[in-house]
């Protein structure tokens, strides 16, 4: 299996409990995120979200497509949410957010291993794509945030820690 850990910084200008309960609220993840076909809860969870089971189908500009669940294994509302995957990838995503003067600091980390066989297969030599393909969709999922917040992303930046690349957008 390859081993990715991808960690995301956005910079939204809203005030954390917006940009939160936009972010906590996956379901809603489609209306705003281009590279989600769909999010389907499987298990509810506490009030909270603790707990709470579901399948995300994610369309990449690679134009392959990754299944996968997820469980809501920690929730610190309004600046920690943990999910654990299994499916395509396996691994856990972690959303941290801190307020800031002019909005809020969003910290997304992505600690995957995939399991597909072509993924694993081609790994050496796909890996500059699929990092890539990954801030694209980071990219996207910043800008529509933001549009759906009817406000700006102030910054991006993108992180592919297991290759120590770096990749800066600003819209």
């Amino acid at each position: 299996m390859a081993d990715y850990q991808f960690v995301t910084h956005w910079q939204i200008a809203a005030p954390i409990q917006t940009v939160w309960d936009a972010i906590q609220d996956t379901e809603a993840w489609p209306r705003w995120w281009p590279a989600i076909a769909s999010v389907e809860p499987l298990e509810a969870g506490d009030p909270n979200g603790l707990g709470a089971v579901q399948r995300l189908i994610w369309k990449t500009p690679l134009s392959y497509t990754l299944t996968f669940e997820t469980r809501i294994v920690q929730i610190q509302a309004p600046e920690r949410m943990e999910a654990i995957a299994c499916g395509d990838v396996e691994g856990k995503g972690v959303w941290q957010l801190s307020p800031l003067p002019e909005g809020t600091a969003v910290t997304y980390t992505w600690t995957v291993r995939t399991t597909r066989f072509w993924m694993n297969g081609l790994a050496a030599i796909a890996r500059p794509l699929l990092e890539w393909n990954h801030n694209i969709i980071m990219r996207q999922g910043g800008q529509g945030l933001a549009a759906y917040l009817n406000t700006d992303l102030l910054a991006m930046d993108s992180i592919a820690t297991s290759a120590q690349k770096s990749s800066q957008y600003i819209p």
